[in-house]
């Protein structure tokens, strides 16, 4: 086996000019559809997350030691706990929208590349 050969190949490949080929554009196309969803999603996520733990920093009083640092914690880990409860629903929401938007588009690029119509 020439692993020389092997290499050299690879590395070919990777500055040989990409196909544009139709389910490429069926990829794109589909990412398209699913990206504002999923950065929505993780970004929401993210920042329920850290105020969940913000308060319950509070709450414990690892942060602050009085009593309205306790109640602003416990308001605090409510909203946060709130966000994360809503993140799954508003994501399937915006999923369906996405897909709802690209969805002719889609269909058609697929009937071409199975060769249908």
């Amino acid at each position: 086996m020439n692993t020389d050969k092997i290499y050299a190949e690879s590395i070919a490949k990777e500055y040989a000019p990409k196909d544009n080929s139709k389910v490429v554009a069926l990829r794109k196309l589909d990412s398209k559809a699913k990206l504002p969803a999923t950065v929505f999603t993780y970004s929401i996520g993210i920042v329920s997350a850290l105020i969940f733990g913000t308060g319950m920093c509070l709450a414990m009083q690892t942060i602050g030691s009085t009593t309205a640092h306790l109640v602003l914690g416990i308001i605090l880990g409510i909203i946060g706990i709130f966000g994360c409860g809503i993140n799954y629903p508003i994501y399937i929401k915006m999923l369906e929208k996405g897909k709802q938007k690209y969805a002719y588009d889609i269909i058609e690029l697929a009937k071409k590349i199975s060769g249908e119509k």
